[in-house]
């Protein structure tokens, strides 16, 4: 499903560093350590349509200083700093002094192995790019400047005739391993870039007693970047009066296109085979909800309503589910119970493009070992496993109306939990797990549900992962996205626990 908005790309520095008196003694080697460093860039600019900014060559304090500068201008979110051969730290300090930016030195060697026999000294200065670094890392840390390290092979299949055969070493597993994580660090820029300025809505309130969900707005802002609107229930009204029945008849298609309706439920009273006044009614909700996207501009939105019982905005609540499920699949995640920590969560989890999906504990399978995980609402539906499935609700427990909910679960596989939660000192943390979703079975009550195996036995986990004081939402995204999720942690400068290695 095409996106309603596209989040800012990444900015991402790069620059590769010398020692300048090599140029004159050894021919040739400057314009190799150049060469690596624009293959370097030229792959990064495929990386999601990533914004590179080349600066080039560092030998010196004075092009250290100047690139700094260089970076500055185009205000980067991360600086690769390519280590091409040995170079003075003192050359490369004032990069990182002028310019405050993440940095990630790639030691990223050419070749898997010299040819010891015919190797010259300029030779061996274009593969000794791992030289410099733990200088590089003593003078960072002496200075206050936080640096990480990828190691490596380039993966550039270009061998000179001075060194061993013709060898791929883009498919060499160090190759591999290295670009995994260079990819991983452009898309944890990308979510800080896509977070900065973001708008995310908050409409109406939080559930009432859920103090886990409470958020300070200042507090969210100051530390994601993001904006929040807050949005009342007369702003979607005055949405919904605008609704058309052609937009209202485009929305039913959309919703029969992607959602498969159903019976009454076997097994549940209360999950009904929704009636034409509930899918009509969720059409035109849903079409409002995007209308109020579109009006305020929205990245993202959380929201929750409590009124007075058989009210008007009552019943406009009782048709979110459907048009939240579809505003989450075209990347502006919703998130309900006025959760703004998970609605965080989801909206990183889809700017990185690994789904999203609203979760909490549904309950335990002890004989499969399995824990199921979901919610009455919303879902991505870009993860599911098939169709998912459209049931009415007699009512929505723990809650005041009536309307469709969506029945579905998450494709199997790997996922991993992305979890947002609050200190006692106000700072966010995130709580990652990854974890395989199965094909087991779930219940037809019109709650998303996904069967998740962890690694350590149902017990084990909810002993480790409650110690943590969580949240009791989090967001399921798929795929093992730990590395991933660590370094946006990094990037936003946010504490984050890894749990069930």
């Amino acid at each position: 499903m095409e996106k309603l908005k596209q989040t800012k790309p990444a900015r991402i520095g790069i620059y590769t560093m010398g020692l300048k008196p090599y140029w004159d003694q050894f021919p040739g080697l400057r314009e190799r350590v150049i060469e690596y460093a624009e293959f370097i860039a030229g792959k990064v600019r495929k990386i999601g349509g990533t914004q590179v900014f080349f600066y080039g060559l560092v030998d010196c304090s004075e092009r250290g200083e100047e690139a700094g500068e260089y970076f500055n201008a185009h205000n980067v979110d991360l600086i690769f700093a390519h280590a091409g051969t040995y170079v003075n730290s003192a050359s490369i300090l004032p990069v990182h002094q002028v310019c405050k930016a993440p940095v990630v030195i790639l030691n990223l060697q050419p070749t898997a192995k010299i040819n010891y026999a015919r190797t010259t000294t300029g030779e061996w200065l274009a593969h000794c790019g791992a030289c410099p670094v733990p200088e590089m890392t003593n003078a960072f840390n002496r200075s206050g400047i936080e640096c990480h390290i990828i190691n490596g092979l380039l993966g550039l299949n270009y061998t000179p005739e001075i060194s061993m055969t013709d060898e791929d070493t883009a498919s060499r597993p160090e190759a591999i391993r290295a670009w995994k994580q260079i990819e991983e660090w452009v898309l944890a820029a990308s979510v800080k870039s896509g977070l900065s300025n973001a708008r995310f809505g908050f409409l109406g309130n939080t559930f009432n007693g859920m103090l886990d969900m409470y958020s300070d707005f200042t507090m969210f802002q100051g530390q994601t970047g993001a904006h929040l609107e807050v949005l009342e229930m007369c702003d979607l009204n005055r949405m919904l009066e605008t609704v058309t029945e052609e937009e209202v008849e485009a929305k039913k298609e959309e919703i029969t296109e992607f959602f498969i309706i159903s019976e009454d439920s076997p097994s549940d009273p209360l999950a009904k085979k929704p009636t034409p006044e509930q899918l009509e009614w969720s059409a035109k909700v849903a079409v409002a909800q995007e209308k109020l996207v579109k009006e305020y501009d929205l990245d993202a939105l959380t929201y929750y309503y409590h009124g007075a019982p058989d009210g008007y905005y009552e019943k406009i609540q009782g048709g979110f589910i459907v048009g939240h499920s579809l505003l989450t699949a075209k990347g502006i995640p919703c998130a309900g119970e006025g959760d703004l920590k998970t609605c965080l969560a989801m909206k990183i989890c889809d700017i990185v493009n690994r789904g999203g999906s609203y979760c909490e504990i549904v309950v335990t399978d002890y004989e499969d070992g399995t824990i199921l995980l979901g919610h009455d609402g919303p879902f991505h539906l870009a993860i599911a496993n098939g169709k998912p499935i459209l049931r009415g609700m007699g009512l929505y427990h723990g809650k005041q109306g009536t309307g469709v909910s969506v029945e579905a679960k998450v494709k199997a596989g790997d996922i991993t939990n992305l979890g947002c939660t609050q200190n006692i000192d106000g700072k966010l943390k995130f709580i990652i797990t990854e974890a395989e979703a199965t094909n087991g079975t779930i219940m037809t009550i019109g709650n998303t549900q996904t069967p998740v195996r962890f690694h350590k036995d149902p017990d084990a986990y909810m002993d480790e992962w409650f110690a943590q004081a969580p949240t009791h939402h989090f967001a399921m995204s798929v795929g093992h996205n730990a590395s991933l999720f660590e370094k946006i942690a990094v990037m936003l400068k946010i504490p984050s626990v890894v749990l069930d290695r």
